[in-house]
């Protein structure tokens, strides 16, 4: 049911996330604004090149793709505002990102429902560097400088270092202000989800979406929902707290944790590179579309090999 406690708590959520989110994108917005006015980025630059070469990006991507991956997605795109990318360029590391982001907190939280730590790893490093290669090669397009919504409209060149750290602590807060209007509604919306109860109601609809991925159908739909509207760091507990309850088989917990660590809080994840001026439709449906074909593909490799398994156990008792 949804009461004025419904709002005060949304309120509070997108207050307390923007707080602990802004404090990572600020910081790091200046940090990098600062050195790219320094020769610390040239080595960056310098030593990273050739590898960021193979897959269709400048040396000084790896600041973000570091940041990302270390620390979360905020934090890569506090970078990212701070850099002069192409669309393209753009475009490939937000791919990246929302494949493999996060690694430390999120395998840990796959962990935590018993699952090897090496298999959420290698499978979002790969889809991350599989999706760059692609695009790298398939698109020819997005050669245009990247125009990060309200940051393009205070973009100078200082001549002095105080006209550099102005301009840096301009895109700092520029950088606030956008989480703000994209976190505010987004933890107002979660909140109400959560107490009108969506998220069973919801599971009930899910039973189709469950079978086409190979999951027990009945057992795994709050899980998954949980995953992929709240992500795996916000909807650790719901998901860990599942997969106990449900005493989810070694299938299920390892085709939940393909799919959700390719699409988890894609809606989420999705919505917040807009201030990155690419388009995001795009990049919703290519990290849908693998997460499924990725799952489906590996419960189709599992069912065949339990099958041979158990027809050479067959053969042996013979």
């Amino acid at each position: 049911m949804i009461t004025k406690n419904t709002w005060i708590a949304g309120i509070k959520a997108g207050w307390d996330t923007t707080w602990i989110l802004g404090r990572i994108v600020f910081p790091i917005t200046i940090i990098v604004s600062l050195l790219t006015y320094t020769p610390v980025i040239d080595w960056i630059i310098a030593i990273f090149t050739p590898l960021m070469k193979g897959i269709g990006l400048p040396g000084e991507a790896a600041i973000p793709l570091a940041l990302g991956n270390l620390l979360n997605l905020y934090a890569a795109i506090g970078a990212i505002l701070s850099l002069d990318l192409s669309v393209k360029h753009v475009f490939i590391l937000a791919i990246m990102l929302s494949f493999s982001h996060n690694l430390i907190i999120e395998t840990a939280v796959a962990k935590k429902i018993g699952i090897n730590i090496i298999v959420p790893i290698a499978v979002r490093v790969s889809l991350a560097l599989l999706s760059a290669l692609l695009i790298t090669y398939i698109w020819q397009g997005g050669t245009e400088q990247a125009q990060y919504g309200m940051i393009a409209a205070v973009e100078q060149v200082p001549d002095t270092w105080i006209g550099i750290m102005l301009l840096a602590f301009k895109k700092a807060m520029m950088g606030i202000w956008q989480i703000v209007l994209i976190v505010f509604p987004l933890m107002i919306g979660i909140q109400v989800l959560k107490d009108i109860k969506a998220i069973e109601y919801l599971a009930k609809w899910s039973v189709p979406l469950t079978k086409i991925l190979g999951l027990s159908s009945g057992r795994t739909s709050v899980s998954l929902l949980a995953g992929i509207i709240f992500g795996l760091a916000y909807g650790a507990g719901v998901i860990i707290q599942s997969a106990k309850e449900e005493n989810l088989s070694r299938k299920d917990l390892y085709l939940l944790t393909i799919f959700l660590v390719s699409s988890h809080a894609v809606v989420e994840d999705t919505v917040i590179f807009i201030p990155l001026g690419i388009p995001v439709f795009p990049l919703l449906i290519i990290r849908m579309l693998v997460a499924f074909i990725v799952t489906m593909v590996t419960a189709i490799a599992w069912k065949a090999v339990t099958q041979r398994k158990e027809f050479t156990t067959k053969g042996v008792c013979k």
